[in-house]
């Protein structure tokens, strides 16, 4: 079960590189959905990422809206930190399933060039929003 289980993670890590575009960025999204969010510190040791490339990866994808931040209050002298939480992952596949399908239409549109009667969409991708 344990090379199934690293099988199954890698093929779910390597999905979600190729929806983020970014092997950074999926293994800071997994981490924080495996995690329910964590502070930079955590996620650092957590990724095994380089520092740096954890905070600069968080602030692209906190501008991507692909995650979301909470300031924590600290007592101690200095800055309050962030824990960082993943966008779900039913609203990060809709909006790729979205972007997918404009790009997909978009291809569609240009082999009906010719074509009169086009219409607008062809292409149309529904992603279920259900809970197990």
């Amino acid at each position: 079960m344990g090379k199934e289980r690293m099988h199954s993670n890698k093929a779910i890590e390597s999905l979600v590189q190729d929806i983020l575009k970014s092997r950074a960025q999926s293994r800071i999204y997994l981490f924080l959905l495996r995690k329910n969010g964590a502070k930079t510190e955590d996620i650092i040791k957590g990724t095994r990422l380089h520092p740096s490339t954890v905070r600069e990866t968080l602030v692209k994808m906190f501008d991507k809206k692909l995650i979301l931040r909470k300031k924590q209050k600290n007592d101690n002298i200095g800055k309050n930190p962030y824990t960082y939480f993943p966008l779900p992952p039913v609203k990060l596949l809709k909006r790729y399933a979205s972007d997918l399908e404009k790009k997909l239409n978009n291809l569609a549109m240009l082999a009906m060039k010719n074509e009169t009667d086009k219409p607008n969409n062809i292409v149309k991708i529904n992603i279920l929003d259900r809970e197990e």
